[in-house]
């Protein structure tokens, strides 16, 4: 990865304010890419080529009651940790609507999309996320990130006012996603024969849903950078609307596959939360974005993760010594914070919830 130095390069708090987008729509790539965007060691990678990723279609309603369909889903989760949703609940024409409202926003000149910037070390609001820690690089994209459930975590001087619709839209699609966690949770606790409110339960009542609606400028040197980089998702899970252009990859088997864009389908992606609950029966996948050198790609993903303060750990029902089963996972406090720190290093933090005698073996397995 690139070194940066503060004579070749702006700071990163000197790039997050100025913003990817503004960047390339004033210009800025004309000579090169700044360094601290610089994050690929190739003049061409051979995961970009796009090989889609086989990942299940699951009719969620349909595996509520349908034992084949369920087999289906846990197979998907066992496997690849998401699937694409279909039978959510959600009309074609409210997905849209919020595709629509996200794009909408990010088009408009940067002094209206400035009323609703954050501060650089601030997580919610408009702009970049926090710097990360020094050699890290910067993501090719700009990003929307909003508290949208419970209500009283709202911060609605953060949500546009324009376009006009962007409020009652993210409300509503906001009420049917809580609807659709719901059977979702329940269907994944029915298929590992847990009590199907087992999730729901753990989660919480006020377990919190954070929408990031994310723009991915076109890149000259998509070669160079990534919209996103590598990581896993803190999250139980994360519910993901893609537009048309495709970008999001999994790595799966070392190799990085495309996910396809299904314009009626929500991706179910699993975070580490969700892998240490299941003492590893589900897997949570290690994604990124590719930029295109064409085409801008937004995207509108909701994490959904346990009450904060909640400690997490394997489900009991999930260990059974005599069935060959062991705790491969401890219970862990304040999983998210170690995670973002972990995050801005460019690391995982899952391997610190495993015991000991797991995490060895799957380091002997890789080498």
């Amino acid at each position: 990865m690139a070194k940066s130095t503060s004579k070749d390069v702006m700071s990163a708090q000197t790039l997050l304010a100025k913003r990817v987008q503004d960047m390339v729509l004033q210009g800025g790539e004309e000579e090169e890419i700044p360094l601290l965007y610089v994050c690929r060691k190739k003049e061409r990678d051979e995961d970009d080529d796009v090989y889609l990723a086989p990942i299940p279609v699951i009719d969620v309603n349909q595996a509520s009651m349908d034992l084949e369909e369920l087999e289906r889903l846990k197979l998907a989760l066992c496997s690849w940790g998401c699937f694409q949703a279909i039978g959510h609940g959600i009309s074609s024409s409210l997905l849209n609507s919020v595709r629509k409202a996200g794009r909408e926003f990010f088009l408009q000149p940067m002094v209206e999309k400035m009323k609703y910037a954050k501060e650089v070390e601030e997580f919610e609001g408009y702009g970049g996320d926090p710097p990360p820690e020094e050699g890290q690089p910067l993501d090719w994209q700009d990003r929307l990130f909003l508290d949208v459930y419970p209500q009283h975590r709202r911060k609605l001087h953060l949500w546009p006012e324009n376009p006009s619709s962007f409020r009652e839209v993210l409300m509503k699609y906001t009420e049917k996603l809580k609807l659709m966690t719901e059977t979702v949770s329940k269907v994944m606790a029915k298929c590992l024969d847990l009590e199907e409110e087992c999730f729901i339960n753990l989660f919480g009542e006020e377990a919190p849903f954070q929408a990031r609606f994310s723009y991915y400028s076109p890149s000259r040197r998509p070669d160079l950078v990534l919209g996103l980089k590598a990581h896993a998702d803190n999250s139980g899970y994360t519910l993901i609307l893609q537009d048309e252009v495709q970008g999001l990859q999994i790595l799966k088997d070392g190799k990085w596959l495309t996910v396809p864009a299904y314009p009626e389908a929500i991706l179910v992606l699993l975070g580490d939360q969700m892998e240490i609950l299941t003492n590893g029966t589900f897997k949570s996948p290690v994604h990124r974005v590719l930029s295109n050198a064409a085409k801008a790609r937004t995207s509108i993903a909701v994490f959904y993760t346990p009450e904060q303060g909640k400690g997490i750990g394997p489900i009991d029902g999930l260990i059974n010594e005599e069935m060959n089963k062991p705790r491969m996972y401890k219970h862990m406090e304040d999983y998210d914070n170690i995670h973002w720190e972990y995050y801005q290093k460019g690391l995982r933090a899952i391997h610190l919830a495993k015991i000991e005698k797991f995490y060895l073996e799957d380091e002997a397995a890789c080498s």
